[in-house]
């Protein structure tokens, strides 16, 4: 009898043995889930840190919601005041000066009528942030893509790198926008082509060296105005 009970005892340790084994094994096996998981996570947010953003994702919740109205004096360096006889598409600039703000490139254009030191403008200015100033009115001939400014729209873009990529506000933003001018001009995602297009300029750089990340931006355009959102209130 003492040997069967010995038998059983040791039968029901055993037992607990092995279910404490495969308690230990899948405590470890989420454990290493967890820490693989954080590992992406904070190789994510490095990557993101490193390239300014993620502009391959559109985020329409990251877009602005309004226009700021801050037009330049009229002056023959930046805003000649000559009627735009017509809208036949956009044209997408950067900035080429990293870190710089929607306000300071609008002021820079506004002061070319004291400095005289070029022929430069743009009619709308997407921030860092992902505000847009309006600098120009969209009847009037902006100074920014050569032999297309009698029939475009321009819009140049902040960055934070030297390489030029968009921050996911800059880039929300700007789908947003270029969606808001092709339905409000008849236009279409076919229709907005970049500063290189007109010129062979490395403008806007980012969008020039990674075709794909251009053609995901059309792409989103047109997700844009097939959703309809791209409204946007005038201030």
């Amino acid at each position: 009898m003492s040997k069967l009970v010995s038998y059983r005892k040791k039968k029901i340790s055993k037992g607990h043995i092995r279910i404490l084994i495969v308690l230990l094994s899948a405590m470890m096996l989420i454990t290493i889930c967890l820490l693989l998981r954080s590992c992406a996570l904070r190789s994510n947010k490095k990557d993101r840190a490193d390239n300014g953003s993620a502009v391959e994702n559109y985020e329409g919740s990251y877009a602005a919601d309004c226009i700021n109205v801050d037009l330049l004096t009229p002056n023959k360096y930046s805003r000649p005041g000559i009627r735009l006889p017509r809208i036949n598409g956009i044209v997408v600039h950067y900035t080429a000066n990293p870190g710089s703000t929607a306000k300071e490139n609008r002021d820079y254009f506004d002061g070319l009528k004291d400095s005289h030191a070029t022929h430069a403008s743009s009619h709308f200015i997407v921030g860092i942030d992902g505000e847009i100033v309006q600098c120009i009115p969209t009847r009037e001939v902006s100074y920014a893509s050569n032999e297309r400014n009698m029939d475009t729209i321009s819009i140049e873009c902040c960055h934070v790198r030297k390489d030029g990529r968009f921050t996911e506000k800059t880039y929300s933003s700007l789908v947003r926008l270029c969606a808001y001018l092709c339905h409000r001009f008849g236009l279409s995602q076919k229709d907005i082509i970049r500063h290189y297009d007109v010129t062979g300029k490395l403008c806007p750089r980012y969008f020039v060296e990674h075709k794909d990340v251009w053609a995901g931006f059309k792409s989103d355009v047109k997700k844009a105005l097939k959703s309809g959102d791209y409204e946007l209130q005038i201030r």
